[in-house]
């Protein structure tokens, strides 16, 4: 998480058993003394420290000691961090080596939204930054006609990391994307190794090593490495966790706000989850140590207090992102469906892959250690009791709808419904951590923690999510798991190489934890690739299609359109300003507009695609419209190639003057016809009246449609919940693919009348045949030509878009209405020459500004909705944040100077 998180992480690993006595307001704050077995807690103390005695000598010996120990202790924290950093690395580029995925190999990694989502916004975040993108922070040009960036940037690129794309050349953005998930993922692994040391002493190497098994867990191989923003999360919260021990402690209590903040700006969505998991972690850690409740309270206190702060400085983007969830397209409402147990209990093994069920996997050697703490007696009872209550409530949590729908903010997700388990995962390796930081457990913990671990195995066996390498991969992981715990067990015994047994127990342990995560990444990359949709890799197709692009582009005169290239989010990827979009925060309006218009989309709706239709090109100004042809079906291993053309025609302005206009809430009036719904929009009758259409079902899963036609005039098929082929007589047989509610079929060119003014569409399908009344449309394109001509005599002389704000100058005396080719989304506010600048109107889903023929100009500018809210938000949450600092230091100053004056 940039510079915070590794300040926040040497911090942590600074001050990790710290012997310096500070006070702080609320309280005097112990120095760290020798944990006892039974609590776990290195920080807590049995009471007050006294003054040192013994003059000036002695004060001198104890505190070069205590600066001495703090430096051994600092610097194991480090050296905790820096290996499970390099150790993650190691590991998850090893599992892409294996499975032949890019970089490491020639395999597309572009699973479902990788490739649909986060690649394209990176592609885009990297022009906005340095200079090339057609808009700002606030608007996006590119996609879906002109979209509210903001909130897709608060989704999807507001991490520090996601800065690191600059770095890389603009053909290289999957490569960047990819470093920028190791990192991620190795800044995860650091972060958890340095909490754990803080939690309790141990040995380095093993808070290391219990650090990757957390940063590689099955979640992160299986969900967050395809998500990248939600690895965000994953580092979140052991930094939260650590946020909340210096609450405990009264300390940093400027830090750890900021760091809270940090974690909500990079994605709030897994910070939230990662927040609730600390404050789970923090509630234990008071409830099992040995303090006060008083002192129990003021942590408390100290936490709610950062975490508010910390929420309240991410405001102005967090509140942006609840704005445009709110209007944003609403996919069907998802009950939750438990999974069934033994599910669950598969989900533990290696080498397994579902979007449905808790990947879960957190290494075989450390779930044993982790299974072993209710058994372990060397670690206190209250300690055992409350950590493993804690776990089985977490996981039940899991799989119970009402705390599913806590962990989700409220709404059970579309698509992964277990994006929490990264938590439940973290709790599995402090447990780990817990048990086994004082050394191996004894011997009936290890057979009863093993035993666990057997009977979930066996109660996952013939589960469909097993894979064939679960089982051998968790058989070769226990065996050398089994191995390092009888070389420590023998080292015990004081005999002939008991100096090098420790070594080869790591060295097995490292192994045993690293191979089997390979192979988990090795097979989950494997699997997914044959499971779940993907797209090809960035190459030729997509660098012939920019290249046009950039020759055609006549922005913002009018619009150049790529089309639909392989993949999803086209335009941020290869330039142009066309309908194609896919967001979490997919305006409704937008979608609901396009849709009524003929456009088609996927995801429910989140996902507008492009429509090659001449009125539509007319309504939005696409003057020029990309075609690419692919040389060859798309292949994982290969990247894509294709040919590209282009054709150009006449269309109005982006801003066009229309008379006597009735300016209405659209989706009341929206006509069940896509084809006069155009007409409407663009105001003129293009296509012939509507005809009888006669069906004749000659076989099962056809149909003919007939009808009649202007001789010439194209015929376009509509019908959004159709799948099959439509072929007009003589022609090539089109296909379409609609299954509402998440796909929505586009409308789409067949043919043209033939001389006889019979038209007659032949469908192929399978199921049953569900149409509108007004499935076929003919257009008369001299009709359309006179449309065009009509509004560019009318429209604007000229348009200036500059970021966030679109200028037009119009003909003198203008009346009536000016209509902007654009989504009237959330947000924009509009102004007739010199006048007041309002929210804008609507004429069927696009921006209307009312002209009273005193004005020869508009202009319109974008703030994203919560913008303002979330900036007094946050400047009240900055305030606090200094009076906190100014009070602590204040205190501290008095503190300092009561001690002075009783020392002398």
């Amino acid at each position: 998480m940039g510079w915070l998180t590794t300040r926040a992480v040497s911090l942590a690993a600074g001050h990790a058993r710290s012997g310096a006595v500070r006070t702080l307001p609320g309280g005097p704050v112990s120095p760290a003394t020798k944990a006892a077995p039974d609590q776990g807690n290195p920080a807590s103390t049995a009471g007050e420290r006294r003054p040192p005695t013994g003059g000036a000598w002695a004060r001198g010996l104890r505190g070069a000691g205590g600066r001495l120990l703090a430096h051994a202790r600092r610097s194991a924290a480090t050296r905790a961090g820096l290996a499970a950093a390099v150790l993650a690395c190691v590991v998850f580029c090893l599992g892409s080596l294996l499975a032949g995925s890019y970089p490491l190999g020639s395999h597309t990694r572009n699973i479902v939204d990788l490739g649909n989502q986060y690649l394209p916004y990176h592609a885009y975040w990297r022009k906005m930054l340095l200079g090339g993108a057609d808009g700002d922070l606030f608007v996006n040009w590119n996609s879906g006609f002109g979209s509210n960036f903001l909130g897709d940037f608060g989704t999807y690129l507001s991490s520090p990391f996601d800065l690191l794309v600059v770095l890389f050349p603009a053909d290289h953005v999957e490569l960047a994307l990819y470093v920028i998930t190791t990192l991620k993922i190795t800044a995860a692994a650091a972060a958890m190794a340095v909490f754990l040391l803080r939690l309790r002493r141990g040995p380095w190497q093993v808070a290391a090593v219990l650090g990757v098994a957390y940063a590689l867990s099955g979640w992160t191989l299986d969900n967050g490495a395809t998500v990248p923003m939600w690895l965000d999360g994953l580092t979140a919260f052991p930094l939260l966790c650590l946020v909340g021990e210096w609450a405990r402690a009264g300390r940093r209590p400027v830090l750890g706000p900021l760091v809270v903040g940090l974690a909500w700006v990079a994605n709030f969505y897994t910070a939230y989850m990662a927040t609730i998991g600390a404050a789970i972690v923090l509630l234990i850690r008071l409830f099992t140590a040995d303090e006060s409740g008083r002192r129990r309270l003021r942590g408390l206190l100290h936490a709610a207090r950062g975490v508010l702060i910390g929420i309240g400085l991410a405001a102005p983007l967090v509140l942006v992102i609840f704005k445009a969830t709110k209007v944003a397209d609403p996919t069907p409402v998802v009950v939750f469906d438990p999974v069934a147990w033994r599910d669950f209990a598969a989900r533990l093994l290696p080498a397994t892959t579902s979007t449905a069920t808790p990947a879960l996997f957190i290494g075989t050697p450390a779930l044993v250690l982790a299974l072993t703490l209710p058994f372990n007696r060397a670690v206190a009872a209250r300690t055992r009791a409350v950590w493993s209550a804690a776990l089985v409530l977490v996981a039940l949590s899991l799989n119970w709808e009402p705390t599913h729908l806590i962990w989700h903010a409220g709404a059970s997700p579309n698509g992964i419904p277990y994006r929490q388990t990264f938590v439940l995962c973290g709790l599995l390796v402090i447990a780990a951590w817990l048990s086994g930081a004082d050394g191996l457990p004894a011997l009936p913990a290890l057979l009863a923690g093993g035993a666990l671990v057997l009977a979930l195995a066996a109660a996952g066996h013939g589960r469909e999510v097993v894979d064939r390498w679960s089982y051998p991969a968790f058989a070769a992981a226990l065996l050398l798991g089994i191995l390092a715990a009888a070389a420590l067990l023998l080292a015990r015994r004081r005999g002939p190489g008991a100096r090098v047994l420790p070594v080869v127990a790591l060295a097995l342990f490292v192994l045993a934890q690293g191979g089997e995560t390979a192979v988990t990444g090795m097979r989950v990359a494997q699997l997914q690739l044959k499971e779940v949709s993907w797209s090809p890799r960035l190459g030729p197709a997509q660098d012939d299609m920019a290249a046009a692009v950039a020759a055609r582009d006549d922005w913002p005169r009018t619009r150049t359109d790529p089309g639909n290239v392989p993949g999803g989010n086209d335009e941020m990827v290869v330039g142009g300003q066309g309908a194609e979009y896919y967001s979490s925060l997919t305006a409704d309006d937008t979608s609901w507009t396009l849709s009524e218009l003929g456009f088609g989309y996927y995801a429910k709706g989140r996902h507008t695609m492009s429509l090659d239709n001449p009125v539509t090109d007319a309504i939005f100004s696409i003057g020029t419209r990309m075609h690419s042809q692919p040389l060859a079906p798309p292949r994982t291993d290969q990247v894509p190639r294709a040919v590209t053309t282009s054709t150009t025609s006449a269309v109005p302005p982006l801003v066009t003057v229309r008379g006597g206009l009735r300016l209405v809430e659209a989706k009341q009036h929206w006509d069940p016809s896509a084809f006069v719904n155009q007409e409407t929009v663009l105001g003129a009758k293009v296509y012939d009246p509507a005809a009888p259409i006669v069906r004749t079902d000659p076989a099962k899963g056809s149909a003919v449609l007939t009808t009649t036609c202007t001789p010439g005039a194209q015929v376009y098929f509509w019908a959004p919940q159709y799948t099959g082929d439509a072929t007009l007589a003589g022609g090539r047989p089109v296909g379409f693919d609609g299954h509402l509610p998440a796909v929505r079929g586009a409308m789409q060119a067949v043919g043209t009348v033939p001389a006889s003014g019979t038209v007659k569409v032949a469908l192929s399908f399978v199921g049953h045949l569900r149409l509108p009344q007004q499935s076929i449309g003919c257009l008369v394109r001299s009709r359309l030509d006179a449309a065009v001509r009509q509004l560019t005599a009318t429209g604007a002389t000229d348009v200036r878009v500059d970021g966030h704000t679109l200028t037009a100058d119009l003909p003198a005396g203008s009346t009536g209405t000016a209509v902007v080719a654009v989504p009237r989304i959330s947000g924009w506010r509009c102004s007739a020459g010199d006048g007041h600048a309002t929210s804008a109107r609507t004429y069927w889903g696009l921006i209307a500004v009312p002209l009273d023929g005193g004005a020869d100009s508009i202009s319109c500018s974008f703030q994203p909705p919560g913008l303002r809210l979330g900036g007094a938000v946050g400047a009240g949450a900055l305030v606090c944040l200094v009076a906190t600092g100014w009070w602590y230091r204040r205190a501290g100053r008095r503190a300092g100077a009561r001690a002075e004056a009783a020392v002398a």
